[in-house]
């Protein structure tokens, strides 16, 4: 790879980054909200240290070209046949070819790297042009459901009716509360849309991913629906439903499971990372 192309892959990368961080709020579907400001500061940085590549190979390529002039004037100078007619004139190109071969030597001396280097324009233009979108139930229909606490006595929840709650707290309380906390209580999810393990069409999952820090490292929540028609895979939703018991609090057999009497879509969060509860009216 010319390092010309190095100095515009510097600038692609730069500018992709601080598209998603700095003029967007994209950057969400890969990271946390808390590493917005790194994000800036890195796309800012490649894009300065792109423009100093830039600068200075042009500043080189120049010199190279002066030089090499130079030299080319220095021989003619001290030639022999000075002041008279060149003896092979045909080589005044070939000398001149020589000159243009210098010129290029010396302004991109080293300037080849792996050939590798050329992949490394796809992410960067894709990210540019075209921003992967946030895992989703690729990613949720791989995990089995998951829930975040051990078995116990859990908080009394308000009397609001229908309850919100997120998918997290949901399958926490379904699968370990031994208080049975959600039991006859009408609740509010949501989340987006994962296939069932196919037999039952009316079972699928709504799904949750929560990172710790970036998508790599998401864990997944989500709470197997029944009694109500799939929408499309991805498809974000609001649920209504009653808790189904499916075993004892901390056993195998417990999973997230609910009882859905109403399916409403909803536009896909700016931050689909994070597990919030809807609104007491479903928005």
């Amino acid at each position: 790879m010319r390092r010309r192309f190095e100095v515009l892959l510097l600038l692609l990368a730069g500018a992709a980054v601080l598209r998603i961080s700095l003029f967007s709020e994209l950057y969400l579907r890969y990271v946390k909200p808390g590493l917005r400001p790194l994000l800036i500061a890195t796309g800012a940085l490649l894009v300065l240290l792109g423009l100093v590549a830039a600068v200075r190979e042009a500043i080189g390529y120049a010199r190279g070209r002066r030089d090499a002039y130079q030299d080319a004037g220095h021989e003619e100078g001290h030639s022999p046949h000075a002041g008279h007619e060149w003896v092979h004139p045909p080589h005044a190109g070939h000398e001149e070819g020589h000159s243009e071969d210098a010129v290029h030597e010396r302004g991109h001396a080293h300037s080849h790297g792996p050939r590798v280097g050329w992949l490394l324009y796809l992410p960067a233009v894709l990210l540019l042009l075209f921003a992967p979108p946030a895992l989703g139930s690729y990613t949720a229909s791989r995990e089995a459901a998951r829930a975040a606490q051990g078995a116990g006595t859990f908080p009394a929840l308000p009397d609001t009716d229908p309850l919100p709650l997120t998918v997290r707290e949901f399958s926490s309380r379904a699968v370990y509360d031994t208080g049975k906390s959600l039991k006859d209580r009408t609740v509010l999810l949501t989340g987006f849309v994962s296939p069932g393990d196919g037999g039952d069409e009316g079972t699928w999952y709504l799904s949750r991913l929560v990172v710790g820090c970036c998508a790599a490292d998401a864990q997944v929540f989500k709470v197997e629906i029944h009694g109500a028609t799939a929408l499309d895979a991805d498809t974000w939703v609001t649920v209504t439903g009653v808790w189904r018991p499916t075993g004892a609090p901390g056993s195998e057999a417990a999973e997230p499971a609910l009882d859905a009497s109403a399916v409403r879509k909803i536009h896909e969060p700016s931050n689909p990372y994070d597990d919030a509860a809807p609104a007491a009216d479903g928005s």
